[in-house]
C-alpha cells in the first residue's frame, strides 16, 4: 500500500505545532507496519542548511494557479528511514515565517495543486491514498475531483482528510475559486465550499474526501455540536461514519526520559525518584527556591485563549498560595505574556515565566515537574499530557477532546488513575483540583503509585497507526 502524507509542516524540517510531530511520528509508525508512506511538504527557506545540502533534485515542472504558471521543483531526502518530498518555490515559501501572510490562500492553493501535479513526476511512487492534513491541504480532494478525474495516474486515488484543529479553516474571499483554483461559480454553494460570505478550504476537505478523521474520539463527537463545531457542526453531524476519531500518539524515541539528552538526569519507571534531581537543577537554573519536596507545576503551551490561560491568571495567586512552584514556557498573546511576567516578577522564588519556546527547556520542565497543567477551553488531542505522563509528571486537565481520552482521573477509592481532571471551564473548579492534587502529593507512597501508573500507560503510535492502517485498508 502506498500512502502520500501531505502536510504544511513536519519535524525536523518545519515545526510550529502538533501537526509537525504527527507528520513525523505517524509515517514512521506506519512504515514499521509495512506501509510505503512518504511525506510531502513545502520547502521553506527556514529549513536547516544541513538538510538542504542533503536534498536531491528529482524533477521540476509548471503548476497552474488560476491563470498563473508557477515553477515547482521536487527535492528528495530521507530522514530516519522516511522519504520526504519537498516542493520548492521561493516566491511562495522563502518567507520569514511559515504562516500569517496576506496571500496564504494563494500559497496553499499552489501547494495543493503542486501535490497533485507532482504525482506525474514521482517515477517510482504512485500513491493509492493521499492523506491530507488541516486546511492547508483541504482543497486537494476538491482539485483532484475537479481537474484530475480523467487522468489515468490520478483517477483511482482515495483521500483521507485529518482535522487537527477545526478552529483554523482557511477561509478566503470567493474570488479565490476562479482566480486561484480554476473552479466555477457552482462551487460557491452551501453544499460545496461556501462558508458565510467566503469559501473554506477545511469545508472542501470534509466534503470531498473519502474519509475524515480527527485526532481523538471525544473531539470527533464534540465538533458535531455548536460550541466546538466552528460553524461546521451540521455538516460534521451529517457525514455519519465517514468521520472517525483516532487519538494521536507520541514518538517514544523522541520522548524518552531514559535516553533524553536534553534533561539533567535520565531515569525510567523503575528509577523515577531521580525526578527530584532534575527538579533541583531546574530550580537552580530558574533561580527558584531550591527544595526537592516543593511541589512543582509545569505549563508548556501556546499562550492563547484556547489553552485556558484565562483560568490560570484568574486564580494564579491562589495557586501559589498552596505552596507550589509554577514554571511556564511559551509564547502567544501579549496580554497573557505580560501578565505571566508580572506574577513571575512578584513571586520570584515561586514562579518563572519563560516567554520563548525551546524543545530542550520543555523537556527539562516535563522531567522536573510533579504536575502538568492543561486547562484547555478545547483540545483536539494534545500531546503535552501524554509527554508529561511519559516523564512522570501527573497532568491536571480539563475534560475535553483528547485530554478526556488520555487522562484517567485519580480515584482514591479504587487507586486507579494517571492524572487529575475537572469538567467545567471554571477557574475555581481548576483551583480545587490543584489543591486536591497537592494534598495527594504529600502522601508520597500514594503519589508514587499514581506516577508509576502514568508512566506505564502506552501512548506510543503503535495502536493509533494500526487504526489508520485499518482505515486505509477500508478504502
Amino acid at each position: 500500500m502506498k500512502i502520500l502524507f501531505v502536510a504544511s509542516e513536519a519535524y525536523p524540517f518545519a515545526r510550529v505545532g502538533g501537526l509537525s510531530d504527527v507528520a513525523y511520528s505517524l509515517p514512521k509508525a506506519l512504515r514499521k507496519l509495512g506501509v510505503d508512506v512518504r511525506v510531502m511538504l513545502p520547502k521553506y527557506s527556514q529549513i536547516s542548511q544541513e538538510y538542504q545540502n542533503e536534498m536531491r533534485h528529482l524533477a521540476n515542472f509548471i503548476v497552474p494557479v488560476g491563470w498563473r504558471n508557477q515553477y515547482c521543483g521536487i527535492e528528495y531526502i530521507e530522514f530516519e528511514g522516511i522519504p520526504y518530498y519537498l516542493l520548492d518555490n521561493e516566491y511562495y515559501f522563502k518567507r520569514h515565517q511559515y504562516y500569517g501572510y496576506y496571500d496564504d490562500g494563494e500559497r496553499f492553493a499552489y501547494f495543493s495543486r503542486a501535490i497533485l501535479e507532482s504525482i506525474y513526476h514521482l517515477e517510482d511512487f504512485k500513491p493509492d491514498i493521499i492523506h491530507c492534513n488541516d486546511w492547508h491541504t483541504g482543497i486537494v480532494p476538491v482539485l483532484l475531483k475537479a481537474h484530475y478525474s480523467q487522468s489515468d495516474v490520478h483517477k483511482n486515488i482515495k483521500i483521507v482528510f485529518t482535522i487537527h484543529n477545526l478552529k483554523f479553516q482557511g477561509v478566503f474571499h470567493k474570488i479565490v475559486l476562479g482566480d486561484l483554483l480554476s473552479l466555477g461559480d457552482e462551487y460557491y454553494d452551501e453544499n460545496r465550499l461556501k462558508y458565510y460570505d467566503g469559501i473554506s478550504f477545511m469545508k472542501g476537505g470534509i466534503i470531498y474526501s473519502d474519509k475524515v478523521t480527527t485526532v481523538s474520539k471525544t473531539y470527533a463527537e464534540e465538533i458535531k455540536t455548536p460550541f466546538y463545531g466552528e460553524g461546521l457542526h451540521g455538516l460534521l453531524e451529517g457525514i455519519g461514519d465517514k468521520l472517525v476519531g483516532i487519538v494521536n500518539g507520541i514518538d517514544y524515541d523522541f520522548y524518552n526520559p531514559q535516553t533524553d539528552k536534553d534533561i539533567y538526569v535520565n531515569y525510567d519507571v523503575n528509577s523515577f525518584e531521580k525526578k527530584k534531581e532534575n527538579k533541583v537543577r531546574l530550580q537552580k537554573d530558574l533561580k527558584l527556591e531550591v527544595g526537592e519536596n516543593i511541589p512543582l507545576i509545569g505549563l508548556v503551551s501556546r499562550l492563547t485563549n484556547q489553552k485556558g490561560i484565562d483560568l490560570v491568571l484568574a486564580v494564579l495567586e491562589d495557586i501559589l498560595h498552596t505552596g507550589v512552584q509554577f514554571v511556564v514556557l511559551g509564547t502567544g498573546e501579549k496580554n497573557y505574556e505580560d501578565s505571566l511576567k508580572y506574577f513571575a516578577f512578584k513571586y520570584p522564588s515561586q514562579m518563572a515565566a519563560i516567554i520563548d519556546f525551546s524543545d530542550s527547556l520543555a523537556k527539562k520542565i516535563y522531567a522536573s515537574s510533579d504536575m502538568f497543567l492543561m486547562p484547555s477551553l478545547f483540545e483536539p488531542c494534545g500531546i503535552s499530557q501524554q509527554v508529561a505522563q511519559r516523564y512522570g509528571s501527573l497532568p491536571i486537565v480539563r475534560e475535553t477532546g483528547g485530554l478526556k481520552d488520555t487522562v484517567i482521573p485519580y480515584n482514591e477509592y479504587t487507586g486507579e488513575g494517571n492524572g487529575f481532571s475537572f469538567t467545567n471551564y471554571n477557574a475555581h473548579d481548576m483551583l480545587h483540583v490543584i489543591e486536591y492534587a497537592v494534598s495527594i502529593y504529600k502522601d508520597k507512597e500514594r503519589w508514587n503509585r499514581i506516577v508509576r501508573q502514568a508512566m506505564e500507560v502506552d501512548h506510543s503510535w503503535n495502536a493509533s497507526a494500526k487504526g489508520y492502517l485499518s482505515l486505509y485498508e477500508s478504502l
